[in-house]
């Protein structure tokens, strides 16, 4: 595995070597995953409660998936799509759970602060800009849709040419959605950060320590069993690798380049001042963001599937992809000439059949779950670490009726059927977004694919 710039760029002594677990032991939670999702169910559990016996068990160290190696972007959008939660659960449910989202952010922050974690924070926002004329289009029916739950100016709003090029000086630039909801973030940062606060709270996480089965009442690992009254699985795009699993979500690759650091000069034309993320108004999804050292970290969507839901370290790198995400990122600033990219990397994020991330726990089995953020993670994982303390505590809260609770997806299909429809989705949305390019509409059922799966 290619190191991420965001474990090259962590301070000294932010890694620390956890032990594993040293043989059978009990608890009162015992979570899987000292991911974003772990981590933060640990730290609200604790934060209630001082007393309780939390413990994390992670198969590598913390940080090691998609919390550590992801975009960073710290934003509010919830992957789940509103015309799906409109129909199964109202239009009140759609409202409340971008509200919950947008608070959510600010609470993030707040904890950021109280904490101490030294994460890069940057409130900046996040702005998706238009370089083609479809991209206009689109983006004004996605203003349209917020316009329709109620959300105006102060939480979505358009950016003529003029407006949009003080913000971001890409070429071309013909316009952008603008929301202020986003934090750009270092994510390893946050991830070690938040883990430390975790065991100041009491908690212990237990490294390279794998889970080879969860079930009622135990956490079974390579090094011993722990007994516990809750399991919370927080596994994410590795949940496919335990028994009982293997059809809930899939691990879709996203990959990351980053440039070297970039000279006031550029960044004079090119602007992100503030540090707001971006992106385009293409299908298949780009993002990108102006670090604090003042680089470049820019990935996206495009790395294939992998027959059987299998995640390795391999998967990381895709060269063609890498120099696809370069291509697009030069493309947009072509100032950038001879700069090098020093960093390539990549990870999966999971992505349930619905496109629906959800949170529960079943009381008759005591199994908690949170996760299937199709990469929208960064921040809906810490409301789901605060829902889950809620659930697990019976704490009657607002979080507890959002629609995502108790949230069932379908099963994915077995293989090949799996690798055929996934690997076909993505050829559809790619072909919607070279058609677009060339100023040709897509066929029908490229858009279709691409308005359900492209973002």
């Amino acid at each position: 595995m290619a190191s991420s710039l965001w474990a090259n760029t962590l301070p000294d002594g932010t890694m620390i070597t956890r032990a594993s677990l040293p043989g059978d032991t009990d608890a009162d939670v015992a979570i899987v995953g000292a991911g974003y999702t772990g981590l933060w169910t640990a730290y609200a559990l604790l934060s209630e409660d001082p007393a309780l016996r939390v413990i994390v068990c992670e198969r590598d160290h913390v940080g090691f998936g998609a919390s550590g190696r992801n975009g960073g972007w710290c934003q509010s959008a919830f992957a789940g799509p509103r015309p799906l939660t409109e129909k199964l659960y109202g239009r009140d449910a759609v409202i409340a759970m971008q509200r919950a989202m947008f608070a959510n952010l600010y609470e993030i922050e707040r904890v950021v602060t109280d904490e101490g974690i030294d994460c890069d924070w940057a409130l900046g926002g996040t702005v998706e800009v238009a370089t083609i004329r479809s991209h206009v289009d689109r983006i004004e029916q996605q203003l349209a849709g917020h316009k329709q739950y109620g959300f105006g100016d102060d939480d979505y709003r358009w950016l003529t040419p003029d407006e949009s090029s003080e913000i971001i000086g890409c070429t071309p630039n013909l316009g952008a959605q603008f929301s202020p909801h986003c934090s750009a973030i270092h994510p390893a940062k946050l991830a070690h950060g938040v883990a430390a606060a975790v065991e100041r709270k009491g908690g212990v996480i237990y490294e390279r320590t794998p889970v080879t089965k969860i079930g009622p009442g135990r956490v079974t690992t390579t090094h011993g069993t722990v007994r516990t009254d809750v399991v919370v699985r927080a596994t994410e795009a590795f949940s496919p690798g335990l028994p009982g699993f293997e059809r809930t979500v899939v691990p879709i690759y996203s990959l990351m380049i980053a440039t070297e650091p970039l000279p006031a000069a550029f960044w004079a034309d090119a602007k992100l001042d503030t540090r707001p993320t971006f992106t385009d108004g293409r299908m298949l999804l780009v993002y990108g963001q102006r670090t604090a050292d003042n680089r470049f970290a820019f990935g996206g969507r495009g790395a294939p599937y992998h027959f059987g839901s299998k995640v390795e370290s391999r998967f990381d790198q895709e060269p063609a992809v890498f120099e696809d995400l370069k291509n697009t990122l030069w493309s947009l600033f072509p100032a950038l000439g001879d700069a090098a990219v020093t960093h390539r990397w990549g990870g999966a994020v999971a992505m349930p059949r619905d496109w629906y991330p959800s949170v529960g726990l079943d009381r008759a089995t005591g199994i908690a779950w949170g996760g299937g953020y199709v990469g929208d993670g960064v921040s809906t994982a810490h409301l789901a670490g605060r829902t889950l303390a809620d659930l697990i505590l019976k704490r009657d809260t607002d979080r507890v009726q959002l629609p995502w609770v108790g949230h069932t997806s379908p099963k994915w299909e077995p293989e090949p059927l799996r690798w055929l429809g996934i690997r076909g989705m993505h050829a559809l949305v790619a072909s919607a977004d070279k058609a677009a390019a060339a100023g040709r509409p897509p066929g029908r059922v490229a858009r279709l694919v691409a308005k359900t799966f492209g973002t």
